[in-house]
Formats: structure tokens, sequence, C-alpha cells
């Protein structure tokens, strides 16, 4: 038996809403669920506020696209709008680490071809030589059937997260 995809999608929404801003109206005729929005600034100060040693700013951009099956071109298609979409999000200054954009796939199948595409995708961007920052593309997709995560290199973090989801769906329904 197979996980919902809508359900699965609400329980992805419900995750991310703990620390990203959900943006659920963005206007594109993919099949784009949602928008997840993080943004962090850490600082540390030497005993007052205005004596700051170091500011450090960690922005991601997430963007989740949901159908019964991809093929090569649409999953194209929607790194490509993640990307126009993401990048002049990105402000880059002398306190910006990184800004990255995330970009996940959740499909009833996943087909193989569509799996390598996911995984061979790729995208950093330097801003004056690093020292504004970086921003890399974390590609995930998830075949609901085969409760399979495939990731690009720097999107390996997915895989535990989908785990952990598979995980305590399948403890909710009593499944193995």
């Amino acid at each position: 038996m197979t996980l919902d995809r809508v359900e699965f999608i609400e329980v992805l929404k419900d995750s991310y809403s703990a620390y990203y801003d959900i943006v659920t109206d963005t206007e594109t005729d993919l099949p784009l669920a949602f928008r997840a929005d993080y943004r962090n600034q850490d600082e540390h100060y030497w005993f007052t506020k205005s004596a700051r040693v170091w500011v450090n700013e960690r922005n991601e951009f997430a963007y989740v696209f949901t159908a019964e099956s991809f093929d090569r071109d649409l999953v194209e298609r929607c790194f490509d709008f993640a990307l126009a979409d993401g990048l002049p999000r990105v402000r880059p200054h002398k306190d910006h680490q990184c800004t990255n954009i995330k970009v996940v796939f959740v499909a009833d199948r996943l087909e193989e071809d569509v799996a390598k595409a996911v995984a061979r995708k790729n995208f950093t961007r330097n801003y004056k030589f690093g020292l504004y920052g970086f921003t890399n593309l974390l590609t995930g997709a998830v075949d609901l059937e085969k409760e399979k995560t495939v990731t690009n290199h720097v999107g390996h973090e997915l895989v535990p997260y989908f785990k952990k989801l598979f995980a305590a769906r399948s403890e909710k329904t009593g499944r193995n």
C-alpha cells in the first residue's frame, strides 16, 4: 500500500511550517504545491548590542512540486522556475553566509530517468568570490510507491528527513 500523496503533502507542509513561512498563492502553470521561506540571522555581541562581534545570515527557499508522475521536461521546467523565482530573492551582503534553493518533487511513481535527472542537477553561485556568501541548489525527489528518496550531492540532508516522515507515517497507520 502506497502513501497518499495529498496527505503526504499536508504532513510535509505542516512539518515545514514549524520553521518556514508557507506561501501557497504562487502563480504558475507548474504543479507547485507550496513554497517555504526560511530566514535566520545569528548575532554575537560583546557586552552590548552596539558592540557586535559577528553576524551570520542564512536563508532558504524550498519549492515543493507534486504530481502523479514527472517527466524530464517537466522536472527541468520546475528547476528553471525555482531558480528564476528564488535567485532574485537573494540579498548578498557582508554578513550573508548562504541562501539555498531547495527543489523537492513528490510523486506517486518516479521513473528512473527522472530520478537520475534530479540527482545530477547542480547549481552554485558565489557572490563577490564568496565574501558575500553563496547559493546552492538542493534537489530531492520522493517516490511514494517505493518510499524512496533521491537527492543530488548537496541535498543529502533530505534523505534522513524523509525517512523520518515515512517512519512516522508507518507508525501512524500500523504498517511495517
